[in-house]
């Protein structure tokens, strides 16, 4: 009886330390939708509603043509555009240049390869905020103020995070894959994008979904270079509802819904390998 006693026991307290963590984690998914929930909220609300004390979560009076009205206030269509045009060519741009960067770190000898992957992470403890000026004054050389090119053009000269992420999973493929395509007579380049991409798929969805964020979601840099309203993207386009005399909160949050609509479907569809990248991407060093 005493094993068995000590099994029960061990069972019990299994089944309430798994009581508790779910309902710790019930509390921590509550308190994360719940600011989504106090946005979708708003932009139904009127403008009075928004501000009225105390407040509520649900509308008294539901404005639906708020989503309407958004787009009589800015031009959502050219934000759209722009955003979804921006997005495509970061996406490819950081795709296509870090796999080859990480490809060539990961399976290639040459001299000085230790070299060049550590001063390529030490630009990860760069802050963003100290290349800003530089930067600009080239792109101001360039020819490019107002125009999109600083904003998807440095994406084809990759990012220390993206190849730093592929590297990774790069070695933790079988070095045997590799010498099979030499001796085979297969390139390089014909390895990288018939063997080792294939086997990247869960790495690269990670990538792509962390590129399409950033790039979705980026403020300072349009703000940075862009002058013309109809040029701007969709987040830096919105920041245009809020004025010096004050802000119209329901279409504000009218507008954020509807940008946050395309991260939400990506997340949904990519979910599973964006996890299983996550996952495998630190395998082996």
């Amino acid at each position: 009886m005493g094993p068995l006693l000590k099994t029960t026991m061990r069972e019990q307290n299994g089944i309430a330390d798994g009581f508790a963590s779910y309902i710790m984690l019930s509390i921590v998914a509550v308190a994360m939708v719940f600011p989504f929930l106090w946005m979708a909220s708003t932009s139904l609300k009127t403008l009075d509603g928004a501000f009225q004390y105390p407040p509520t979560l649900l509308p008294k009076t539901f404005r639906i043509e708020n989503y309407s009205r958004i787009f009589d206030s800015v031009p959502m269509g050219p934000f759209l555009f722009n955003s979804f045009k921006l997005v495509i060519l970061n996406v490819v741009g950081v795709l296509l240049s870090c796999s080859m960067a990480a490809f060539a770190l990961a399976r290639l000898s040459f001299p000085g390869r230790r070299v060049v992957f550590g001063g390529m992470v030490t630009t990860l403890m760069v802050p963003y905020q100290v290349t800003i000026i530089p930067v600009f004054i080239l792109f101001q050389h360039l020819g490019w103020k107002d125009t999109h090119y600083p904003l998807w053009v440095p994406a084809f000269f990759g990012n220390a995070f993206g190849v730093f992420l592929l590297r990774q999973f790069f070695l933790g493929v079988p070095r045997d894959l590799y010498e099979a395509g030499l001796v085979d007579g297969c390139t390089p380049g014909g390895i990288l994008f018939r063997i080792y991409v294939p086997l990247a798929v869960p790495a690269l969805t990670t990538l792509g979904v962390f590129t399409f964020m950033n790039s979705w979601n980026d403020l300072l840099n349009p703000l940075i270079y862009i002058d013309t309203l109809e040029k701007m993207p969709l987040t830096a386009g919105l920041s245009f509802l809020q004025t010096q005399y004050g802000s119209n909160w329901p279409l504000m949050m009218a507008g954020a819904m509807i940008s946050i609509i395309p991260i939400l479907i990506v997340f949904f569809f990519a979910q599973r390998a964006f996890i299983e990248g996550i996952a495998t991407s630190g395998i082996k060093g």
